[in-house]
Protein backbone atom coordinates (compact mmCIF):
# COMPACT_ATOMS: atom_id res chain seq x y z
CA UNK A 1 0.00 0.00 0.00
CA UNK A 2 1.32 3.46 -0.90
CA UNK A 3 1.99 5.99 1.87
CA UNK A 4 0.20 8.70 -0.15
CA UNK A 5 -2.90 8.60 -2.36
CA UNK A 6 -2.25 7.80 -5.99
CA UNK A 7 -3.56 9.64 -9.03
CA UNK A 8 -4.84 7.68 -11.98
CA UNK A 9 -4.91 7.57 -15.76
CA UNK A 10 -7.44 5.20 -17.31
CA UNK A 11 -7.13 4.57 -21.05
CA UNK A 12 -10.24 2.88 -22.41
CA UNK A 13 -9.92 1.57 -25.97
CA UNK A 14 -13.32 0.56 -27.33
CA UNK A 15 -12.93 -2.16 -29.97
CA UNK A 16 -9.14 -2.55 -29.71
CA UNK A 17 -8.81 -5.95 -28.00
CA UNK A 18 -8.82 -8.07 -31.16
CA UNK A 19 -6.39 -5.74 -32.98
CA UNK A 20 -3.35 -6.12 -30.71
CA UNK A 21 -0.43 -7.87 -32.46
CA UNK A 22 3.05 -9.03 -31.50
CA UNK A 23 4.49 -5.80 -32.90
CA UNK A 24 2.71 -3.65 -30.31
CA UNK A 25 5.56 -3.85 -27.85
CA UNK A 26 4.47 -1.00 -25.58
CA UNK A 27 1.11 -2.64 -24.85
CA UNK A 28 2.91 -5.88 -24.04
CA UNK A 29 5.42 -4.01 -21.86
CA UNK A 30 2.61 -2.56 -19.74
CA UNK A 31 1.02 -6.00 -19.38
CA UNK A 32 4.33 -7.52 -18.27
CA UNK A 33 4.86 -4.79 -15.66
CA UNK A 34 1.52 -5.05 -13.94
CA UNK A 35 -1.49 -7.10 -13.01
CA UNK A 36 -3.80 -8.29 -15.79
CA UNK A 37 -7.18 -9.91 -16.08
CA UNK A 38 -10.73 -9.79 -17.36
CA UNK A 39 -13.65 -7.45 -16.70
CA UNK A 40 -16.89 -9.38 -17.13
CA UNK A 41 -19.68 -7.59 -18.99
CA UNK A 42 -23.42 -8.00 -18.77
CA UNK A 43 -25.44 -8.83 -21.86
CA UNK A 44 -28.16 -6.40 -22.99
CA UNK A 45 -31.76 -7.44 -22.31
CA UNK A 46 -33.10 -9.75 -25.03
CA UNK A 47 -36.47 -8.00 -24.93
CA UNK A 48 -35.87 -4.36 -23.92
CA UNK A 49 -38.60 -2.84 -21.76
CA UNK A 50 -38.08 0.51 -23.45
CA UNK A 51 -37.39 1.67 -26.99
CA UNK A 52 -34.91 4.17 -25.54
CA UNK A 53 -32.27 1.59 -24.69
CA UNK A 54 -28.72 2.98 -24.56
CA UNK A 55 -26.24 2.08 -27.29
CA UNK A 56 -23.64 -0.64 -26.78
CA UNK A 57 -20.80 1.82 -26.14
CA UNK A 58 -22.83 3.65 -23.48
CA UNK A 59 -23.86 0.36 -21.82
CA UNK A 60 -20.26 -0.81 -21.57
CA UNK A 61 -18.94 2.53 -20.30
CA UNK A 62 -21.75 2.57 -17.74
CA UNK A 63 -20.57 -0.79 -16.42
CA UNK A 64 -17.01 0.49 -16.02
CA UNK A 65 -18.43 3.40 -14.01
CA UNK A 66 -20.87 1.23 -12.01
CA UNK A 67 -23.82 3.17 -13.40
CA UNK A 68 -25.40 0.35 -15.41
CA UNK A 69 -28.16 -0.25 -12.85
CA UNK A 70 -29.02 3.46 -12.71
CA UNK A 71 -30.03 4.09 -16.34
CA UNK A 72 -33.61 5.02 -15.45
CA UNK A 73 -32.45 7.51 -12.82
CA UNK A 74 -29.87 8.96 -15.23
CA UNK A 75 -32.34 9.32 -18.11
CA UNK A 76 -33.11 12.91 -17.10
CA UNK A 77 -31.77 16.38 -17.70
CA UNK A 78 -28.42 17.04 -16.02
CA UNK A 79 -29.85 19.34 -13.33
CA UNK A 80 -32.55 16.82 -12.35
CA UNK A 81 -30.25 13.87 -11.60
CA UNK A 82 -29.88 12.72 -8.00
CA UNK A 83 -26.50 13.99 -6.76
CA UNK A 84 -25.95 10.68 -4.96
CA UNK A 85 -25.34 9.07 -8.37
CA UNK A 86 -22.40 11.36 -9.08
CA UNK A 87 -18.77 10.38 -8.61
CA UNK A 88 -18.11 13.09 -6.04
CA UNK A 89 -20.73 11.63 -3.69
CA UNK A 90 -19.92 7.99 -4.38
CA UNK A 91 -16.15 8.33 -4.08
CA UNK A 92 -15.35 10.87 -1.37
CA UNK A 93 -15.08 14.01 -3.49
CA UNK A 94 -13.28 12.36 -6.43
CA UNK A 95 -12.34 14.91 -9.10
CA UNK A 96 -12.47 13.20 -12.47
CA UNK A 97 -12.05 14.31 -16.08
CA UNK A 98 -12.99 12.39 -19.20
CA UNK A 99 -11.62 13.08 -22.68
CA UNK A 100 -13.59 11.75 -25.65
CA UNK A 101 -14.49 12.47 -29.25
CA UNK A 102 -17.93 10.91 -28.77
CA UNK A 103 -20.80 13.31 -28.08
CA UNK A 104 -23.07 10.68 -26.49
CA UNK A 105 -20.20 9.35 -24.36
CA UNK A 106 -19.47 12.87 -23.11
CA UNK A 107 -23.12 13.54 -22.33
CA UNK A 108 -23.43 10.37 -20.27
CA UNK A 109 -20.14 11.02 -18.44
CA UNK A 110 -21.34 14.48 -17.39
CA UNK A 111 -24.42 12.93 -15.82
CA UNK A 112 -22.30 10.78 -13.52
CA UNK A 113 -20.05 13.66 -12.49
CA UNK A 114 -17.11 13.85 -14.92
CA UNK A 115 -15.71 17.10 -16.22
CA UNK A 116 -15.80 16.34 -19.95
CA UNK A 117 -13.39 17.59 -22.60
CA UNK A 118 -12.72 16.99 -26.29
CA UNK A 119 -9.70 14.82 -27.04
CA UNK A 120 -8.19 17.57 -29.18
CA UNK A 121 -7.80 19.72 -26.05
CA UNK A 122 -4.89 17.45 -25.08
CA UNK A 123 -2.87 18.52 -28.11
CA UNK A 124 -1.24 21.85 -27.29
CA UNK A 125 1.45 22.06 -29.95
CA UNK A 126 2.27 20.54 -33.31
CA UNK A 127 6.05 20.35 -32.86
CA UNK A 128 6.33 17.39 -30.48
CA UNK A 129 4.94 13.92 -31.28
CA UNK A 130 1.17 14.02 -30.81
CA UNK A 131 1.26 10.98 -28.53
CA UNK A 132 3.79 12.67 -26.22
CA UNK A 133 1.78 15.89 -26.14
CA UNK A 134 -1.39 14.02 -25.13
CA UNK A 135 0.31 11.88 -22.49
CA UNK A 136 2.13 14.88 -21.03
CA UNK A 137 -1.04 16.95 -20.81
CA UNK A 138 -2.96 14.15 -19.06
CA UNK A 139 -0.20 13.89 -16.46
CA UNK A 140 -0.09 17.68 -16.03
CA UNK A 141 -3.75 17.60 -15.01
CA UNK A 142 -2.79 15.11 -12.29
CA UNK A 143 0.03 17.31 -11.01
CA UNK A 144 2.89 15.43 -12.69
CA UNK A 145 5.29 17.62 -14.66
CA UNK A 146 9.00 17.68 -15.42
CA UNK A 147 9.47 14.35 -13.67
CA UNK A 148 8.17 15.83 -10.41
CA UNK A 149 5.01 15.42 -8.34
CA UNK A 150 3.21 18.60 -7.32
CA UNK A 151 0.93 18.62 -4.30
CA UNK A 152 -1.50 20.69 -6.36
CA UNK A 153 -3.48 18.86 -9.02
CA UNK A 154 -6.63 19.65 -11.00
CA UNK A 155 -7.93 16.08 -10.99
CA UNK A 156 -7.48 12.79 -9.13
CA UNK A 157 -8.49 10.72 -12.16
CA UNK A 158 -8.27 11.33 -15.90
CA UNK A 159 -10.09 8.98 -18.24
CA UNK A 160 -9.26 8.83 -21.96
CA UNK A 161 -11.93 7.22 -24.15
CA UNK A 162 -10.85 6.23 -27.67
CA UNK A 163 -12.83 4.22 -30.22
CA UNK A 164 -10.86 2.06 -32.65
CA UNK A 165 -10.48 3.71 -36.04
CA UNK A 166 -11.68 7.16 -35.00
CA UNK A 167 -10.37 10.13 -36.95
CA UNK A 168 -9.37 12.85 -34.50
CA UNK A 169 -8.54 16.40 -35.56
CA UNK A 170 -6.73 19.07 -33.56
CA UNK A 171 -5.18 22.54 -33.77
CA UNK A 172 -7.85 23.76 -36.19
CA UNK A 173 -7.54 20.65 -38.36
CA UNK A 174 -3.76 21.00 -38.74
CA UNK A 175 -3.33 17.58 -37.14
CA UNK A 176 -5.30 14.44 -37.99
CA UNK A 177 -4.97 11.30 -35.87
CA UNK A 178 -6.08 7.87 -37.01
CA UNK A 179 -6.81 6.29 -33.65
CA UNK A 180 -5.82 2.75 -34.55
CA UNK A 181 -3.95 0.23 -32.44
CA UNK A 182 -0.57 1.42 -33.78
CA UNK A 183 -1.36 4.90 -32.48
CA UNK A 184 -2.51 3.48 -29.13
CA UNK A 185 0.75 1.54 -28.80
CA UNK A 186 2.77 4.72 -29.36
CA UNK A 187 0.65 6.63 -26.85
CA UNK A 188 1.18 4.00 -24.13
CA UNK A 189 4.89 4.08 -24.93
CA UNK A 190 5.00 7.85 -24.38
CA UNK A 191 3.01 7.53 -21.15
CA UNK A 192 5.42 4.93 -19.78
CA UNK A 193 8.38 6.97 -21.00
CA UNK A 194 7.29 9.99 -18.95
CA UNK A 195 6.82 7.84 -15.83
CA UNK A 196 9.50 5.10 -16.04
CA UNK A 197 9.99 2.56 -13.23
CA UNK A 198 12.04 4.11 -10.45
CA UNK A 199 10.84 7.65 -11.13
CA UNK A 200 9.08 9.92 -8.66
CA UNK A 201 5.97 9.89 -10.86
CA UNK A 202 5.80 6.09 -11.15
CA UNK A 203 5.38 5.78 -7.38
CA UNK A 204 2.25 7.96 -7.42
CA UNK A 205 0.73 7.21 -10.83
CA UNK A 206 -1.76 4.37 -11.28
CA UNK A 207 -2.22 3.35 -14.93
CA UNK A 208 -5.13 1.23 -16.17
CA UNK A 209 -5.43 0.14 -19.79
CA UNK A 210 -8.83 -1.33 -20.66
CA UNK A 211 -9.47 -2.76 -24.13
CA UNK A 212 -12.83 -4.12 -25.26
CA UNK A 213 -13.89 -6.20 -28.26
CA UNK A 214 -16.54 -3.74 -29.38
CA UNK A 215 -19.70 -5.32 -30.76
CA UNK A 216 -19.51 -8.97 -29.68
CA UNK A 217 -22.50 -9.85 -31.87
CA UNK A 218 -20.20 -9.38 -34.87
CA UNK A 219 -17.91 -12.12 -33.53
CA UNK A 220 -20.38 -14.91 -32.76
CA UNK A 221 -18.01 -17.56 -34.11
CA UNK A 222 -15.35 -16.57 -31.56
CA UNK A 223 -17.41 -17.14 -28.40
CA UNK A 224 -15.61 -20.36 -27.48
CA UNK A 225 -12.10 -19.01 -28.10
CA UNK A 226 -12.69 -15.70 -26.29
CA UNK A 227 -14.30 -17.11 -23.16
CA UNK A 228 -13.61 -16.62 -19.47
CA UNK A 229 -14.68 -20.16 -18.61
CA UNK A 230 -11.86 -22.66 -17.98
CA UNK A 231 -14.26 -25.60 -18.46
CA UNK A 232 -16.48 -26.01 -21.48
CA UNK A 233 -20.06 -25.21 -20.54
CA UNK A 234 -21.18 -28.39 -22.30
CA UNK A 235 -18.97 -30.52 -20.04
CA UNK A 236 -20.50 -32.37 -17.09
CA UNK A 237 -17.64 -31.03 -14.98
CA UNK A 238 -19.08 -27.53 -15.30
CA UNK A 239 -21.79 -28.58 -12.82
CA UNK A 240 -19.11 -28.86 -10.13
CA UNK A 241 -17.79 -25.37 -10.72
CA UNK A 242 -18.82 -22.97 -7.91
CA UNK A 243 -20.49 -19.66 -8.62
CA UNK A 244 -17.78 -17.16 -9.55
CA UNK A 245 -17.59 -13.76 -7.83
CA UNK A 246 -17.83 -11.90 -11.14
CA UNK A 247 -21.35 -13.31 -11.58
CA UNK A 248 -22.58 -11.60 -8.41
CA UNK A 249 -23.23 -8.06 -7.25
CA UNK A 250 -24.24 -6.96 -3.78
CA UNK A 251 -24.34 -10.59 -2.68
CA UNK A 252 -26.93 -11.48 -5.32
CA UNK A 253 -26.31 -13.59 -8.44
CA UNK A 254 -26.66 -11.90 -11.82
CA UNK A 255 -28.35 -13.85 -14.61
CA UNK A 256 -27.20 -11.62 -17.47
CA UNK A 257 -23.42 -12.16 -17.38
CA UNK A 258 -21.74 -12.55 -20.76
CA UNK A 259 -19.10 -15.24 -20.31
CA UNK A 260 -17.36 -14.41 -23.58
CA UNK A 261 -15.66 -11.30 -25.04
CA UNK A 262 -14.75 -9.69 -21.70
CA UNK A 263 -12.79 -6.48 -21.46
CA UNK A 264 -9.04 -7.00 -21.03
CA UNK A 265 -7.37 -4.88 -18.35
CA UNK A 266 -3.76 -4.25 -17.35
CA UNK A 267 -2.99 -2.15 -14.25
CA UNK A 268 0.36 -0.87 -13.08
CA UNK A 269 1.75 1.29 -10.32
CA UNK A 270 5.29 0.76 -9.14
CA UNK A 271 5.51 -1.06 -5.79
CA UNK A 272 1.71 -1.04 -5.43
CA UNK A 273 0.11 -3.35 -8.01
CA UNK A 274 1.14 -6.97 -7.80
CA UNK A 275 2.95 -8.42 -10.78
CA UNK A 276 1.70 -11.61 -12.40
CA UNK A 277 3.22 -13.94 -14.98
CA UNK A 278 1.70 -12.18 -17.99
CA UNK A 279 4.18 -11.39 -20.77
CA UNK A 280 1.90 -9.92 -23.42
CA UNK A 281 -1.44 -8.17 -23.81
CA UNK A 282 -3.68 -10.92 -25.18
CA UNK A 283 -6.71 -12.97 -24.18
CA UNK A 284 -4.74 -16.22 -24.33
CA UNK A 285 -2.00 -14.88 -22.08
CA UNK A 286 -4.46 -13.43 -19.59
CA UNK A 287 -6.37 -16.72 -19.52
CA UNK A 288 -3.22 -18.62 -18.58
CA UNK A 289 -1.54 -16.16 -16.21
CA UNK A 290 -4.27 -13.89 -14.86
CA UNK A 291 -5.66 -13.17 -11.46
CA UNK A 292 -9.39 -13.90 -11.48
CA UNK A 293 -11.96 -11.94 -13.48
CA UNK A 294 -14.06 -9.31 -11.75
CA UNK A 295 -17.36 -7.75 -12.71
CA UNK A 296 -16.80 -4.64 -14.85
CA UNK A 297 -19.01 -2.73 -12.39
CA UNK A 298 -16.25 -3.11 -9.76
CA UNK A 299 -13.51 -1.56 -11.91
CA UNK A 300 -13.91 2.06 -10.82
CA UNK A 301 -14.14 0.99 -7.17
CA UNK A 302 -10.76 -0.74 -7.51
CA UNK A 303 -9.19 2.37 -9.05
CA UNK A 304 -10.78 4.64 -6.43
CA UNK A 305 -9.29 2.47 -3.68
CA UNK A 306 -5.80 3.26 -5.01
CA UNK A 307 -6.71 6.95 -4.82
CA UNK A 308 -7.89 6.59 -1.21
CA UNK A 309 -11.44 7.36 -2.34
CA UNK A 310 -13.09 3.99 -1.63
CA UNK A 311 -12.69 1.00 0.71
CA UNK A 312 -11.11 -2.16 -0.65
CA UNK A 313 -13.65 -4.32 -2.46
CA UNK A 314 -14.49 -7.32 -0.31
CA UNK A 315 -12.82 -5.86 2.79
Amino acid sequence: MADKPSRAVVVYGDGFASLVAQSHTNLHALASLGSCGFLALRAPPSSPSSECQPSRDIRELAQLLDAYDSFDALNKELGEIDSNLQLQKRFMGLRAALFTAGTSIGSFARKVGFSVFEVDELIKKSTSPVEYSMASELLNLLGFSGGKVSEKNDFDLVFLHIKAGQQLKALKDKITINAGVDWLDKFIGELLGISPPGSEIAARLHVSLVLSYGDASENEDQKASISMLPIEESSDLSLLRPCQSYTMKGGKPLNDIRHHHPMLVAQWQEAVTRRDATKEFSHKEFQEARYLAILADRFLHEVAFKLWKAPKYGA
